[in-house]
């Protein structure tokens, strides 16, 4: 019973949310697009003409607010697990981003271009074990830091999906390890509650510094 009347009052909370009732009026595909919207009104992160690979895109939020303001001459390559519906400038690609195969595509695809930035708003399906939790999601956004740094062209960013818990400090250190500045961000639209926080990595070092520190 416990569990129903939580479920009751998440349903509750969701419906009534008024992200979730602006995406609903203006078409987007999920209340995460505004999360983006709003780092990138005070980052000036994404621009025409651009490179951006958004992991773990479904339902497709980041990917389409990248989308459109990289259009007509950029492009948006985004990848997940789950099938994503198509839209306008974005190339996905249905795999898993932290195995063999699913990586190789994704490379494949990107066909030796360098990213201007990488996205990742990726998040593992949540047991309620709050320490197994944490730990899958360093897990991934370790990966994608990795994955940042071998494909992004010097200069470029990465803005990523991060929760307060073991290995946040690490993970941080981390990327300032790479990049020029580091900064957070919890834009309006990141729910009060959660242990969410965006970390944003500006300004790629020089791929011979990257080789010494990793």
């Amino acid at each position: 019973m416990a569990r129903t009347r939580t479920s009751k009052a998440w349903m509750m909370q969701h419906v009534n949310d008024p992200y979730v009732k602006r995406a609903s009026a203006e078409g987007m595909r999920s209340r995460a697009a505004y999360k983006l919207q709003q780092i990138n009104e005070k980052d000036k992160l994404i621009k025409p003409g651009m490179l951006v690979v958004d992991l773990g895109a479904t339902p497709g939020g980041w990917s389409q607010v990248a989308g459109r303001i990289v259009a007509p001459a950029g492009r948006v390559i985004a990848i997940d697990l789950l099938e994503m519906a198509p839209l306008a400038g974005v190339t996905f690609i249905r795999g898993d981003f932290s195995e063999a195969e699913g990586l190789a595509a994704l490379e494949q695809e990107l066909a030796g271009a360098p990213a201007d930035l990488v996205l990742s708003d990726m998040a593992p399906n949540i047991s309620g074990i709050a320490l197994a939790d944490q730990s899958r999601l360093m897990g991934l956004v370790e990966l994608a830091l990795d994955f940042s740094i071998k494909h992004l062209k010097p200069q470029g960013n990465f803005l990523v999906k991060v929760f307060h818990g073991a290995g946040f400090d690490g993970y941080v250190n981390a990327m300032r390890s790479v990049f020029k500045q580091v900064q957070t961000r919890k834009p309006d639209a990141s729910r009060k509650g959660s242990r969410e926080v965006y970390v944003l990595g500006k300004g790629l070092k020089m791929a011979e510094h990257n080789s010494e520190t990793h």
